[in-house]
């Protein structure tokens, strides 16, 4: 088995000279080349080892309290302890006030080491950004350093039986009583529902205050303990059994009269609930490249040491050498690589502040393209493997089970595409993007993106002559994303000088284009098919 090392080398040359983060004023790479080689060290020391064991032994639901696999309450403690939770948490509240861009390079290397206890740690930051934005000056005082020390963990609340996707169908009802909230219903899928980590829970929970379809649902805040002590009445009735992610406790939460407070405006949930979504989803993204990278780390060490066949000069060779096996692992590496850029991009854009537009045409083509590109990496892993892929011993076939969820969790990737073909074809940030690309080919020169760019254009044209477009939603998704990553992969191309492994970058990238200038074309064109 391959222990876990983070890929720290990738993931600064990303931000550094890819995504554009030296551009940023408080950027201080040297600052977070330090902090994320403190994480690295503790995440390949302390929390990859429970990643294997913790697939194993799963979670267990005893008289009510969910118990986690042994070792992860210890190691979340240590987590604590270091400060991570509060990374991003202002100093006012007893965080460390770091970048959000610091929040990315600690959340791949996690996820990449055990995506399952990522996942139950993972919405801390969304749930201090939303105490933040909408939160009274109590609540936050109450909550948010709970959150940043490690005493509290946060749940997102929102699916329920018959309404996922279409939140319009949440039935769990919030009653005003004379001393507060009460919290009627049952929520499913939610992750972390309980665990036995962390002193308390705080669920952000959906809830419906009038029947006024979206606008009568309303965000509360319903912690695992009253005030005087006492369990609050959420009740975990099962825990799902899953494909992967057997550490992470997927729970059925039962809300029977739950003390509960109103965070925001009554009838506004969905704008406060969105602001911990769209860090989910772009953390989601970052869970996708964490496994592609992984995928790669196993499949290249493997292939370099496997003998097999012999070479022009009858000689024995390690498979690394054979032509399909290279090229497969050049596509894991192009996988992550590439998906990396746009989630990086997408985090980039967000810091510099003046780019919503931008980073709200991003985030679904990050979530769709990073997830599907880890699920195709782990698949390509597992052949590289040939028959021990397909065993336990080297751990591929976990890290394919565990990245499947991804391209359906936080929004199947067919519901983001959609939204790009659809919701925002005729607004801002779909002419965000084209500016985009268009500096790209003013800066670059570059005729492959001058070319990805007028395909682009055709397609979109032809989407907004349909009265619905939906019908063309991946293909146009499809041809979207190669235009993007055309223009990342020149970026990639031109810096790879700066990576501690040049050769490996120009060649990685000069695949990568040369495979989208040969299916590019067919994106468009099945657009013209379908329409």
């Amino acid at each position: 088995m391959k222990p876990f090392a983070a890929p720290l080398d990738d993931i600064l040359f990303s931000l550094d000279h890819v995504a554009g983060a030296q551009a940023l004023a408080d950027w201080d790479r040297e600052t977070i080349s330090e902090i994320a080689s403190h994480f690295a060290a503790f995440a390949e020391g302390e929390i990859a080892p429970l990643d294997e064991p913790g697939d194993m032994q799963g979670c267990r639901l005893e008289n009510g309290r969910v118990r986690m696999p042994d070792g992860f309450a210890a190691v979340f403690k240590a987590y604590a302890e270091q400060g991570w939770p509060g990374l991003t948490t202002p100093e006012a509240y007893e965080g460390q006030g770091m970048s959000p861009l610091m929040l990315a390079v600690v959340s791949e290397i996690f996820s990449g080491a055990n995506q399952s206890l990522q996942m139950v740690t993972g919405l801390v930051p969304g749930a201090v950004r939303t105490l933040l934005n909408f939160g009274n000056e109590a609540q936050k005082t109450r909550y948010i350093p709970a959150l940043a020390s490690g005493r509290t963990l946060a749940t997102m609340c929102l699916t329920e039986p018959g309404a996922g996707s279409d939140l319009s169908r949440v039935r769990c009802r919030a009653e005003k009583t004379a001393d507060g909230w009460r919290i009627h219903g049952e929520k499913i899928f939610i992750s972390g529902g309980d665990q036995d980590m962390s002193e308390q829970i705080l669920h952000l929970v959906l809830a419906r205050t009038s029947d006024d379809g979206v606008k009568g649902l309303s965000l509360f805040l319903a912690p695992s303990e009253r005030a005087d002590g006492a369990r609050n009445a959420i009740a975990v009735t099962r825990i799902e059994e899953k494909m992967g992610l057997h550490a992470s406790p997927t729970c059925q939460l039962a809300f029977d009269a739950a003390e509960a407070e109103l965070i925001g405006d009554e009838g506004a949930g969905l704008a406060c609930m969105f602001t911990m979504m769209n860090h989910a989803r772009a953390d989601v993204a970052l869970q996708g490249v964490a496994h592609a990278a992984r995928a790669h780390d196993v499949a290249s060490a493997y292939a370099a040491e496997r003998v097999q066949g012999r070479g022009g000069d009858g000689q024995p060779i390690t498979i690394d050498q054979h032509a399909d096996v290279r090229r497969m692992l050049d596509e894991i590496d192009g996988l992550a690589l590439g998906g990396r850029a746009i989630a990086h991009l997408a985090f980039v854009a967000m810091e510099q502040g003046a780019q919503d537009d931008l980073v709200e045409f991003l985030t679904p083509i990050a979530k769709a393209y990073c997830t599907e590109a880890g699920m195709r990496a782990a698949e390509l892993g597992v052949q590289i493997l040939g028959g021990y892929g397909y065993l336990r011993e080297y751990r591929l076939e976990q890290t394919y089970r565990d990245v499947r969820i991804s391209a359906i969790y936080e929004g199947a990737n067919g519901v983001h595409e959609r939204a790009l073909a659809t919701r925002l074809l005729k607004r801002p940030p779909t002419a965000a993007f084209e500016q985009f690309v268009q500096a790209e080919q003013n800066r670059l020169g570059d005729a492959d993106i001058a070319e990805a760019l007028t395909r682009w254009r055709a397609g979109r044209d032809l989407l907004l002559t349909l009265p619905d477009a939906s019908p063309l939603a991946h293909d146009y998704t499809q041809l979207t994303t190669a235009t993007l990553l055309t223009c990342l992969w020149a970026r990639i191309e031109a810096a790879a000088d700066a990576h501690p492994s040049p050769e490996r970058i120009k060649r990685v990238a000069r695949k990568a284009r040369q495979r989208l200038r040969a299916f590019a074309p067919a994106y468009l064109a099945q657009l013209n098919t379908v329409a």
